[in-house]
């Protein structure tokens, strides 16, 4: 059974940072890319982020660059997204998604999805 276990959200000040977690199971790790997506109340999923199965290609979107980062340990079937310099616009739900290989940015080109985790910046 695929298994998607999105973790680290919490209530932050502004300009303070947390680390998310995604925690796989049930399929090869290895062979699928990461995305990290949000989505406010009231408006489309968006993404956030994303890593190609193997590490070497990433996406940000335009409003994170410079302020996350996303990462993998496909020795641990993780990844991980470390924000930094939260701003309270981005409050939002946070979930992980996978695919096959490379990057992507449009939801339904993920396969797979984990629950979300509530990410609140308060200003």
């Amino acid at each position: 059974e695929v298994q998607l276990q999105a973790s680290g959200g919490g209530l932050v000040q502004a300009g303070g940072s947390l680390r998310l977690s995604c925690e796989a199971s049930g399929f090869t790790f290895d062979d699928y890319a990461v995305g990290w997506f949000r989505q406010a109340p009231g408006k489309g999923r968006e993404a956030v982020s994303c890593i190609s199965s193997d590490g070497s290609d990433t996406y940000y979107t335009d409003s994170v660059k410079g302020r996350f980062t996303i990462s993998r340990d496909n020795a641990k079937n993780a990844a991980y997204l470390q924000m930094n310099s939260l701003k309270p616009e981005d409050t939002s739900e946070y979930f992980c998604a996978v695919r096959e290989i490379e990057i992507a940015t449009m939801p339904l080109d993920f396969d797979y999805w984990g629950q979300g985790t509530q990410v609140t910046v308060s200003s």
